[in-house]
């Protein structure tokens, strides 16, 4: 009986231990991408290869961007990956008018700033560290996602103040939400949606977008990950539109994207 009794447990530890070590391939597996995955070459031909030697080839002069990198000392919440962000630079190089739906730090306003013409103009939306409480939460709003919102909101200087790349920066401290984005309708040709990750403010962003974005312009979506739980309201109403509009998943990335046709 003793014996049996430790083979059990010892079965049950080594399941838990398989399913805690695998527990992303494991969500992975279940959570499967509902969307079309594309190349980032078929996004925007200023991401064309050119070839170097017959097996290998590199990124055209257009696309080699200005880039720097933050350490995890500041502990910035829910930042783009490397791969992800030369993307965005590179897209912000054919951009003159761009539009950011969730500042944060400000590593992407950077980012796009330093690529952009030299008289693009970039709005970018947060919300003030004292007003992040007036977000309010739905009844269908994902938990992580709202309490997320409250642990990005905390800045009021961002890693592009100071510099020479601020003058072509304009940040607005609003609830998206309550956002008027009237002047803006068929102006922009980037958007790029990264604020709060609930339902309600993801539809919101998203349809407000859909109607500042210009002809030929190009919307960006970050995290929509199936298996992580944050993302879960992302994912949910990409998802739901992507039954309406041509809305492709970016390989090797979290980036989506939609292009105006």
């Amino acid at each position: 009986m003793t014996l049996k009794f430790f083979l059990l447990v010892s079965i049950l530890i080594n399941i838990i231990l398989f399913l805690t070590i695998n527990k992303k391939k494991i969500k992975k597996f279940f959570y499967k991408s509902k969307l079309v995955e594309i190349d980032v070459t078929k996004l925007h031909n200023i991401f064309e290869l050119k070839e170097v030697t017959k097996n290998l080839k590199g990124p055209k002069d257009d696309a080699v961007v200005k880039s720097f990198g933050v350490t995890s000392n500041n502990k910035i919440v829910g930042m783009t990956s490397d791969y992800e962000a030369w993307i965005i630079s590179t897209i912000s190089k054919i951009s003159k008018n761009i539009f950011e739906f969730g500042t944060c730090s400000g590593k992407t306003t950077y980012l796009m700033g330093l690529n952009s013409p030299e008289d693009a103009k970039i709005t970018s939306l947060t919300l003030k560290p004292d007003n992040a409480n007036e977000i309010k939460k739905n009844n269908y709003d994902n938990k992580i996602s709202y309490r997320n919102i409250l642990n990005e909101s905390i800045y009021q200087k961002f890693l592009f103040s100071g510099t020479n790349i601020e003058k072509k920066i304009n940040v607005l401290f609003i609830n998206s939400i309550n956002f008027d984005h009237s002047k803006y309708l068929n102006k922009m040709d980037l958007i790029f949606i990264d604020g709060g990750h609930t339902y309600s403010i993801i539809k919101n962003d998203t349809e407000k977008s859909f109607e500042m974005i210009k002809p030929k312009g190009i919307i960006l979506w970050h995290d929509y990950v199936p298996e992580k739980q944050s993302a879960m309201d992302v994912v949910k109403y990409i998802n739901k539109i992507s039954k309406e509009k041509k809305i492709f998943k970016i390989k090797n990335t979290s980036l989506c994207f939609f292009k105006k046709d």
